[in-house]
C-alpha cells in the first residue's frame, strides 16, 4: 500500500473527526459539569445546520459569516433550555435528565420535520468542492476549516475555563459541588453558563455540518451516538480529550471505510467504543475516572 494513500487516508480522518470533537467538548461540557448525558446534542447541532443553511438560501449569507448569528443563537437557546428543562430536575440524577433530554430530541426532530421537510438539505458553495493540494496530497476546504474551528473552540473552552473567574467557578463545581458552594459559588449560575457554552459548540458544529454534509431532520441521533463515542474515547469532563476522541474515531472509520467498507466503519467505531468501556471506562485520554474539565 503506497504511503502517500495512508497518509490521505489519515489526513481525511482527524478532518473528518474533526466534527465529532467540535460536538463531543460540548457534551464533556455538560456531562463533566451537570452529570447529564445530553442525548440532544446532535439534535440541536441539526437545528443550527438548518440555521446556516437558511441564513445562505435566503439571505445569501457566507455560511462561515452565520457563525456570528448562529452561535448565540444557541447560546441563548442553551440558557433557555436548561432553565425550562433541566434547572428543577438537575439534582434528581441521570435519568430524569436523560429521559427529558430524549424527548427535547424527539420533539426538535419532529418540529423540524414539520417545517422543514424531510428533505436532505446540503449547502453548496462556490468553495464546496475546492481542495488544497498539499505534498501531493488532496486537502477539503470545508472540511480544513471545520478542523479549524474544532481547535478555536476547543482552545476557546480550555482558556474560558482556566483564565476567567466564571471558567474557574465551572471546573471547581464540577470537581467537587459541595466544596464550590462553601466558597459562594452558585449552581444554577454554573449550570446555566455551561448548558449555554455546549449548545454553542453545538451551533458551531452545526456550522461545520451545514458546510459539509447533506443532513435531514433525523440525522442528529446517529451524530450524536458518535460525538458520544467521541466522548467516551477521549474521557468524561477532558475537553482536550473529547477532540482527541473525536479525531481518533474520524481516523478509525476513515480507514475501515477505505480497507472494509462504508458499513464496516461503523460497525468497528461501535467494537472500538465497547473495547474502550470494557478495559479503559474512564477514556484512552484520560489519567483517572474523575472527571476534568
Amino acid at each position: 500500500m503506497p504511503i502517500d494513500i495512508l497518509l490521505q487516508l489519515l489526513i481525511n480522518g482527524i478532518l473528518f473527526g474533526a466534527m465529532y470533537g467540535i460536538a463531543a467538548i460540548g457534551l464533556s461540557l455538560i456531562f463533566g459539569t451537570m452529570r447529564i448525558v445530553f442525548i440532544a446534542q446532535g439534535t440541536m447541532i441539526i437545528l443550527a445546520a438548518y440555521g446556516s443553511f437558511w441564513l445562505f438560501k435566503l439571505w445569501g449569507m457566507d455560511p462561515y459569516v452565520s457563525i456570528f448569528f448562529v452561535v448565540p443563537a444557541s447560546l441563548i437557546v442553551g440558557i433557555g433550555f436548561y432553565q425550562a428543562l433541566f434547572r428543577k430536575v438537575a439534582k434528581a440524577g441521570q435519568f430524569p435528565t436523560l429521559l427529558i433530554a430524549f424527548g427535547l430530541m424527539a420533539l426538535l426532530e419532529n418540529l423540524m420535520f414539520v417545517v422543514f421537510t424531510g428533505n436532505s438539505r446540503a449547502l453548496q458553495t462556490s468553495y464546496s468542492t475546492y481542495a488544497l493540494t498539499l505534498l501531493g496530497m488532496k486537502i477539503s476546504f470545508v472540511r480544513l476549516m471545520v478542523f479549524v474551528m474544532a481547535i478555536l473552540g476547543a482552545t476557546g473552552v480550555t482558556l474560558f475555563l482556566k483564565k476567567t473567574l466564571l471558567g474557574k467557578a465551572v471546573r471547581a463545581a464540577s470537581e467537587n459541588l459541595e466544596y464550590a458552594m462553601l466558597v459562594g459559588i452558585t449552581p444554577h449560575q454554573v449550570n446555566t453558563v455551561t448548558f449555554a457554552l455546549g449548545m454553542g459548540l453545538a451551533g458551531l458544529a452545526g456550522v461545520a455540518t451545514a458546510t459539509t454534509y447533506a443532513f435531514d431532520p433525523f440525522s442528529g441521533f446517529v451524530f450524536g451516538l458518535k460525538a458520544m463515542i467521541a466522548l467516551a474515547l477521549g474521557g468524561m469532563g477532558n475537553v482536550a480529550g473529547a477532540l482527541l476522541g473525536g479525531i481518533l474515531l474520524g481516523v478509525v472509520e476513515s480507514y475501515s471505510a477505505f480497507f472494509l467498507s462504508g458499513g464496516w466503519a461503523d460497525v468497528i467505531s461501535y467494537a472500538v467504543f465497547l473495547l474502550v468501556l470494557m478495559f479503559k471506562p474512564e477514556g484512552l485520554f484520560s489519567r483517572d475516572t474523575s472527571a476534568k474539565l
